[in-house]
């Protein structure tokens, strides 16, 4: 599997000569070439993790390929959405998907809570989107860790990466964060997945983590 980490918490996956695309949102700006693509992930209805300027490229170029997501989001989007909730597993391609979670993590008590899904991919990597929900009963071999959100506290953060214990992990949601605060913030990310023995890689956007 090739990981590969674009800007915030836009991810491609890819496997077998296909792809999948997760929150393709609005910080990033261009979606690239989307040969190969096969399926689509929104965990949430928030702005930066889509954009209908972004789906309705996937909808018009690849018509046909399932797009996954909550059912505020199939509310909200020009494009056909498959509703996903905590439980569900689907296919896209040759790729397994499983959801977990179930909530946004909360920003404030003012701000109602939305819902949010993470995703397993092929049984290997784990997203949570904007939640620490941890995947009860699974080995995380990589885990895409939130680094930076209005709603993240550091330390809540290096918990949630101790909880989740994954072998390898990487910092992701870190749009917001100057570039001192996001090397302090991997910086403690590394030391969480560290202390389970994992390893921490501190991709920039672009850059790739293959496993």
């Amino acid at each position: 599997m090739r990981i590969i980490k674009h800007e915030h918490a836009r991810l491609t996956v890819q496997e077998s000569g296909e792809s999948l695309i997760v929150d393709p949102g609005s910080f990033s700006p261009d979606l690239g070439d989307l040969a190969g693509v096969v399926g689509v992930i929104i965990t949430h209805e928030h702005a930066d993790h889509w954009t209908p300027e972004h789906l309705e490229r996937i909808a018009h170029e690849l018509p046909g390929v399932p797009i996954f997501s909550t059912a505020a989001v199939a509310a909200a989007v020009p494009a056909e959405i498959t509703v996903v909730a905590p439980g569900d597993e689907r296919t896209a391609g040759s790729f397994t998907l499983r959801f977990f979670g179930g909530t946004h993590n909360e920003i404030h008590s003012s701000i109602p809570l939305i819902d949010n899904v993470g995703v397993l991919i092929n049984e290997t990597l784990y997203y949570p989107g904007d939640s620490y929900a941890v995947p009860e009963g699974v080995d995380v071999q990589v885990l895409a860790a939130p680094a930076g959100a209005p709603w993240l506290k550091i330390g809540e953060a290096m918990d949630y990466v101790l909880a989740v214990a994954p072998r390898h992990a990487f910092g992701t949601h870190e749009g917001t964060l100057s570039a001192p605060g996001l090397a302090m913030h991997l910086g403690r990310l590394a030391w969480a997945t560290e202390q389970n023995g994992g390893e921490f890689h501190p991709l920039a956007a672009g850059e790739a983590l293959e496993v």
